[in-house]
């Protein structure tokens, strides 16, 4: 019988355990997440959430989550991951304002990073703060909006490409 209940307590403990680990997944925040896998997709809200603060925090207003952003930023960086190098934001066809003025915004003031290699939005936010050039990006004084996406590129090196686009308000043609 003790054996039996030992066996019976093994499992038990198993169980509770393997629980837990699912209950921890699923309640990792947000920036957490690891997005180096097919259906990893940023969340912009916490995006907009954690650079608005941090704007703000510099003087600045608050930005919000743009759907048409978004999805340019989506483009940006599905293209660089089918490239797997960020270099192929460089092609003609995928210049912030190219993809602006298909959305309909050509005079539109914005500005974007691209990145890769960064696996959760924590680590692609702390380096942009760290990179002067990234970060002027992220305080850009018009910007009201931001569009983020990312993508999965399984053969490349840097596995996640990013694609951040803070715009001012949109003008019209």
């Amino acid at each position: 019988m003790g054996n039996r209940f030992l066996k019976t307590a093994a499992a038990g403990a198993i169980a509770l355990a393997v629980t837990a680990c699912t209950s921890e997944r699923m309640q990792t925040p947000p920036f957490y997440r690891d997005l180096a896998q097919t259906d990893g997709v940023v969340d912009a809200a916490t995006a907009a959430q954690m650079i608005s603060e941090y704007r703000t925090n510099n003087g600045l207003s608050p930005v919000f989550p743009d759907p048409r952003l978004s999805a340019i930023a989506q483009t940006q960086a599905d293209v660089m991951a089918a490239a797997g190098s960020v270099e192929a934001s460089r092609a003609p066809d995928q210049q912030l304002a190219a993809r602006l003025a298909s959305i309909g915004e050509t005079n539109t003031g914005a500005a974007e990073n691209v990145s890769a290699g960064y696996r959760t939005f924590a680590e692609a936010f702390s380096g942009w703060r760290e990179s002067p050039k990234h970060n002027e990006v992220l305080l850009r004084p018009d910007a009201t909006r931001l569009g983020i996406a990312t993508a999965y590129s399984a053969d490349s090196k840097h596995k996640v490409f990013w694609s951040l686009v803070m715009a001012a308000p949109a003008t019209a043609r």
